[in-house]
């Protein structure tokens, strides 16, 4: 394994190689196609390099643990805005997530309905290019590259465009108090239908998920607030009274009862259990109960809808499945024998797969980042 441990070992290592490299960071991701190449762990770049509180930045290379990012955050009383989530339980795997491989999968969680994903908050990148070429963009620029706006290419890239060294974000101030409006019993539909009632209301909702599956085994929608104690308080009676047509409804204000019901949706923790592939289906959210009726299997609903996370039996061609529909379906645990037969991700239209395959040629001539993973 190659292991450098500043950026200019990254970039050496990079210009260097003879053959295909797998990109690494805490190694606790690892959704796409198989990779067959020489690892190339960031994991050595690690380390906070500038927090201005005052003015809500931080700036940190690739491989710092995003456990320690968000610990420094929190004594300020700061937060990042998009709530990554922790893949480990989902996927069997051990070791620290880092900021680099959050931002290289564009990893959000149940807030980025009202905060936006990863890549919103991302305000500058220095990456190596496949060249072995240092290039960065945004925050903390001395050099642009002209015509590119490498800090949104980068985020979800999945390492095909280059190896990040440096990631900086805008960050928000923390939170007081958080409630959880609780409405018990809802078919799928009536889920959506309230969800979408709740977030087009003017009471700031910033999580709204439905588990068809509880932790009592019965159907309960969950509709998250968060700010000073007082306004959670209002929107909560607020929000309580505008979806009173929907049913039996609960307002849960105890702050660790709210993070752990939280952290269930942005985790999926409900199939870390089961046995069983994995996938992620991005919709409108009308067209979420749909596609959990033509899926067939169990499901978990974030993003007011938007979001399915589906569990199906090993193997299972979940796009053959569902037919035509308007999103994307994501696989993300399977075997690897099923994520080297299916496409991983969502097969793109011709015209963007060939404007996709242009920017990796430009930034990745000798094709050896991560090559296939996003196949």
């Amino acid at each position: 394994m190659l292991s450098p441990v500043d950026e200019r070992e990254l970039s050496e290592a990079v210009a260097g190689a003879e053959g295909a490299l797998r990109i690494v960071g805490g190694g606790t991701r690892p959704v796409g196609r198989p990779v067959a190449g020489e690892a190339l762990s960031v994991a050595g770049l690690s380390g906070i390099e500038l927090y201005e509180p005052g003015a809500l930045t931080i700036v940190a290379k690739a491989g710092t643990p995003l456990v320690e990012v968000e610990a420094a955050l929190a004594a300020e009383n700061q937060r990042l805005p998009f709530e990554p989530m922790d893949m480990r339980g989902l996927l069997g795997t051990t070791g620290a997530p880092t900021i680099g491989g959050v931002v290289a999968a564009n990893v959000s969680g149940p807030r980025r309905i009202q905060a936006g994903a990863c890549r919103d908050a991302l305000i500058g990148v220095r990456f190596v290019d496949g060249r072995g070429t240092v290039l960065k963009n945004g925050g903390r620029v001395m050099k642009n590259v002209t015509g590119y706006d490498l800090v949104k290419l980068m985020a979800g890239s999945y390492g095909t465009l280059g190896v990040l060294s440096e990631v900086a974000f805008k960050v928000l101030p923390g939170i007081e108090t958080r409630a959880s409006v609780l409405i018990n019993g809802l078919s799928n539909t009536d889920a959506v239908a309230a969800m979408s009632k709740a977030l087009g209301s003017p009471f700031e909702v910033s999580g709204a998920a439905h588990t068809p599956a509880g932790i009592d085994g019965h159907p309960v929608t969950m509709l998250r607030l968060e700010g000073f104690a007082d306004s959670v308080a209002y929107r909560a009676g607020k929000l309580r009274d505008l979806l009173a047509g929907f049913g039996d409804i609960a307002v849960e204000t105890d702050p660790d009862r709210v993070l752990a019901g939280w952290q269930w949706v942005r985790d999926v923790e409900t199939f870390h259990g089961p046995e069983g592939d994995v996938w992620r289906v991005s919709v409108k959210p009308s067209d979420g109960p749909e596609i959990a009726a033509r899926a067939g299997g169990d499901v978990l609903f974030d993003w007011g809808g938007g979001l399915v996370w589906v569990l199906v039996a090993p193997g299972t061609d979940l796009r053959a499945r569902l037919g035509a529909f308007a999103g994307h379906a994501t696989l993300i645990r399977a075997s690897g024998e099923t994520r080297g037969r299916l496409p991983v991700f969502q097969p793109e239209p011709a015209p963007v797969a060939a404007l996709a395959e242009g920017l990796r040629k430009q930034f990745d001539p000798r094709g050896i980042l991560n090559p296939g993973v996003m196949g």
